[in-house]
């Protein structure tokens, strides 16, 4: 509101400035050089005002900005109190020890939860696995009857033929 006041005030006084130049000038060509100089010293008087005025409003602009600024800070402060507040409420709420125990038990069930998928699942051991592999090579074993083998020395090469061992890899693989 003041700002707005001075800002009339420099108003009128710049409308009386030119009122009072221009009746200078008047009483100039009129012969009146003792009252155009008095006239002149009231309007420089005037515009000293004004330069005063306009110091003054830029120092209530200049303390309306600071005002709002700081309106901004006290804003935020108290955000920031609000938040400290929360985060000391909830911190009442969860202490570390109460987090250690929701951990543990978070853990504890799923240990649970993997037996239970290990049971339904008919998991093994892996004693039970051992077991499953020894029998399965004594059944193989059994099974597997192998061809005879001659007592003489076999050729390298027959012309015409496989090379042994690619014959002998290829009679084994067929056998599986």
């Amino acid at each position: 509101q003041q700002r707005d006041k001075l800002r009339q005030y420099q108003k009128r006084i710049s409308l009386n400035l030119e009122r009072e130049r221009a009746l200078a000038r008047q009483l100039l060509r009129d012969g009146k050089k003792e009252k155009a100089m008095l006239l002149l010293k009231k309007k420089r008087f005037q515009e000293q005002l004004l330069d005063k005025t306009e110091n003054q409003i830029s120092n209530l602009e200049r303390m309306v900005q600071d005002i709002e600024f700081t309106q901004i800070e006290m804003k935020v402060i108290e955000g920031l109190k609000i938040g400290n507040e929360c985060l000391n409420k909830m911190h009442q709420v969860m202490s570390i020890e109460e987090v250690e125990r929701i951990i543990g038990e978070t853990q504890d069930a799923v240990e649970y939860q993997r037996q239970i998928d290990e049971l339904l699942a008919g998991s093994l051991t892996e004693e039970d696995e051992d077991a499953i592999l020894e029998e399965l090579n004594t059944i193989t074993q059994e099974q597997m009857e192998l061809p005879e083998v001659p007592s003489e020395p076999l050729p390298e090469k027959i012309p015409g033929t496989l090379p042994l061992q690619l014959w002998l890899r290829i009679q084994l693989g067929s056998m599986r």
